[in-house]
């Protein structure tokens, strides 16, 4: 099958054996999507080698489990972390915090950018008929941004700003109003913005600007992917407000901490989430994703690709 290979920050692509794991299902990947952690890993981070990519949607073509043949034909997404099954974490329910853990096309695991992948049928959810290929490849970035709302109070009396006018900026804000908060994008591009805006989203430039924004809201997200957004969100929390960071950077940053400990911040990391809750979302329509693909291709212009993903929004392979 050919497949995008990463080596050591050097991306091919190449022809690889056909994936094969005893239990787990043979996905036909059909759409994968590029995301701010793909263009990380090309830079460093978690030095990772081997095929990338966990957006995805596809096909099961094929099953090692008897058990499993129901899901042969189905047209599925899939959770990207793979635990033990036997350590403490993933006995709770959390095998995204496994210590042994494999990750989707980030930590000892192929991923998507490819023709085939492979997954436990444990992490495989069925796509609904009336979403299309192109929107079910943001299911897992929207799953990521759906994990805030378990993890923060988020309501009618919430001001939240979201800082980062990216993909996952544009897709936090929606969830976010979605769930009824009051909510502002601050953003660095006035395409962007206005993007956010035609999605009923109020918007407006980030706060060097417009200082009247400062320390007013209850809940700042940070999903610039900038190594200084933690220092930036510190400067529009409240006091006894909370930040929560879903920005993988793999830049270090530097910023004083005292304002932390002073002004009682919580501080909240946020990673991966619920695949149903963002299935229904998309769904139903009430997030919107059309006007965030910039550019569909083949996996041969990969490097077309990846400039969009790093300079627009959601650049998007059509594999098969």
């Amino acid at each position: 099958m050919r497949a995008l290979v990463l080596d050591h920050g050097r991306l091919q692509l190449l022809d690889v054996p056909l994936p094969s794991r005893h239990g787990e299902c043979l996905v036909r990947v059909t759409m994968a999507g590029i995301c701010g952690t793909d263009l990380e890993l090309l830079k460093g981070y978690a030095d990772f080698s081997g095929i990338p990519g966990h957006e995805f949607v596809g096909i099961v073509e094929a099953v090692s489990r008897p058990e499993d043949r129901h899901w042969i034909g189905q047209r599925v997404v899939g959770d990207i972390n793979i635990g033990c099954g036997t350590c403490r974490a993933c006995q709770d329910g959390l095998k995204e915090h496994c210590e042994a853990r494999q990750v989707l096309g980030i930590r000892a695991r192929d991923g998507a950018f490819a023709e085939y992948l492979t997954l436990p049928s444990c992490n495989l959810h069925p796509v609904p008929d009336t979403l299309t290929d192109l929107a079910a490849v943001f299911v897992e970035p929207v799953a990521a941004a759906c994990r805030i709302l378990a993890q923060v109070s988020v309501g009618p009396a919430s001001r939240v700003a979201v800082m980062g006018d990216g993909r996952m900026g544009l897709l936090i804000a929606q969830v976010v109003a979605e769930a009824g908060a009051s909510v502002v994008l601050l953003g660095k591009h006035d395409d962007r913005v206005e993007i956010a805006r035609r999605m009923g989203i109020e918007a407006r430039r980030s706060p060097g600007s417009a200082p009247g924004q400062r320390r007013r809201f209850d809940l700042v997200i940070d999903a610039t992917g900038a190594a200084d957004g933690l220092a930036e969100a510190l400067g529009l929390v409240r006091p006894r407000g909370t930040v929560v960071l879903k920005s993988t950077v793999h830049a270090a940053g530097t910023m004083p901490t005292w304002p932390i400990v002073v002004d009682e911040i919580t501080i909240v990391g946020s990673r991966c989430g619920p695949f149903a809750p963002a299935l229904d979302l998309l769904a139903r329509g009430a997030v919107k994703v059309d006007s965030l693909v910039t550019c569909v291709t083949g996996l041969d212009e990969y490097a077309r690709a990846f400039r969009e993903a790093d300079t627009g929004l959601k650049a998007v392979f059509a594999i098969s």
